[in-house]
């Protein structure tokens, strides 16, 4: 069980975090300082460093979150699916229960948003493509453990992944522009652009 200690810990984390996402999706990232963060909680400079190294750690904090759910919901999926269709039904559902995920932490309307930040804001968008490519790797890895193959001789788990991941990042720079920012907008956005993948690697990769 929390103890007390552990609970106003996690709520002053909490309240951070929502402060850093509002503040960034009303005036913008780069036009937001820690001081002004730790003044919307009422705390000092030094307990937001306490919690986060700094205003990038916060900015990506609610999408690791939802990164951990999306996984989980691979790591769930029948292991009859073939791989891709594994990924497409997780992110698919994972958009229909991402509120769950993150609603004890920020509005699911205002970690949508952060993605319009992220995507006009280069130094995020750099570090979204950088953490990107980590955490490819890492379902990468996960995908090749559920078919029972080697990631490091078999290259579809990396390609497969890679592509998946290019969907997904030209789905949210389209839905990012656009006017709708809902959640069922992006899922059928996505729904739409997956789609379009080809054949080669849809199939079941298992030889039994």
């Amino acid at each position: 069980m929390e103890s007390l200690r552990e609970r106003k810990k996690r709520r002053t984390r909490d309240a951070l975090l929502h402060a850093a996402l509002d503040l960034f999706t009303s005036q913008g990232y780069e036009q937001t300082t820690v001081d002004e963060i730790a003044d919307a909680v009422e705390v000092s400079q030094r307990t937001f460093f306490r919690y986060f190294a700094g205003k990038e750690e916060a900015a990506f904090a609610v999408q690791v979150i939802a990164e951990a759910h999306f996984i989980r919901a691979v790591r769930e999926r029948p292991p009859c699916e073939p791989p891709l269709e594994a990924l497409r039904q997780a992110v698919l559902e994972g958009w229909g229960t991402v509120n769950e995920a993150i609603a004890s932490v920020v509005p699911v309307e205002m970690y949508l948003r952060m993605f319009r930040v992220i995507e006009s804001t280069p130094t995020l968008l750099a570090a979204h493509l950088r953490r990107s490519v980590e955490a490819e790797e890492a379902l990468a890895r996960l995908l090749a453990e559920r078919e029972g193959v080697d990631v490091e001789t078999d290259p579809r788990p990396r390609l497969l992944v890679a592509v998946f991941g290019a969907v997904i990042r030209v789905t949210g720079r389209a839905w990012s522009s656009d006017g709708d920012l809902s959640v069922a907008a992006i899922r059928d956005l996505t729904r739409t652009y997956l789609d379009l993948v080809g054949p080669e690697l849809i199939g079941s990769w298992r030889q039994d």
